[in-house]
């Protein structure tokens, strides 16, 4: 069974803020730039056109500063977080648990897919990224050697397994709560498998 990871982006406050300014400066500037070439906006006066294309201007080098000076830095995610993640504050515990039922330990891998079954037990995978965080909402990570390869919906996910080299690997499945960020302490499960590399 193929379950696609699906990757989920809640974007910040000062991004939005940033976004909407980027284009009010565009609006301004084109209503400027119409009436200094004589294509629009007649009624109004022709040096007003080049005051428009200077605020245009002021408002978009303001989009780069203006948003994190009042709404401060967006947070570094945590480790194994996603990057998109923005979580602040000190980090919810979880009532979950989460277990690798395949593969085994040491589980040697022919092919270049690895199926991936999980078991989540005092928790469920929502879709939705947000900041409200409740103990047993949240998304799966899944990590190979510390490099997050999916982020997924589900308890059964195929990894492809082609860039690795041969020789043994760490996987790990994170449940992490719905903004992307570790719960405090981590629901983590890990196991290792070995494969035979490219070729």
């Amino acid at each position: 069974m193929r379950v696609p990871g699906i990757l989920a982006h809640a974007g910040a406050a000062d991004e939005s803020l940033a976004i909407a300014m980027v284009f009010a400066a565009l609006w301004i500037g084109w209503i400027g730039w119409s009436r200094v070439r004589g294509t629009g906006f007649p009624r109004l006066p022709r040096g007003a056109g080049f005051a428009l294309l200077g605020a245009g201007a002021a408002v978009l080098v303001a989009s780069a500063i203006v948003p994190r000076a009042i709404l401060g830095p967006t947070p570094s995610p945590a480790p194994g977080a996603a990057a998109s993640a923005t979580p602040s504050g000190p980090r919810p515990a979880s009532t979950a648990r989460l277990a690798i039922v395949a593969p085994n330990d040491g589980t040697a891998i022919a092919g270049d897919e690895l199926e991936v079954v999980l078991e989540l037990d005092g928790g469920r995978v929502v879709e939705e990224a947000t900041t409200q965080l409740a103990p047993d909402e949240g998304h799966i990570h899944l990590s190979v050697d510390g490099a997050v390869v999916s982020m997924t919906y589900g308890t059964v996910q195929v990894v492809d397994l082609r860039t690795l080299d041969a020789g043994t690997h760490l996987l790990e499945a994170e449940f992490v709560a719905a903004d992307h960020g570790p719960f405090s302490p981590r629901v983590l499960a890990k196991t290792t498998f070995a494969t035979r590399g490219a070729g």
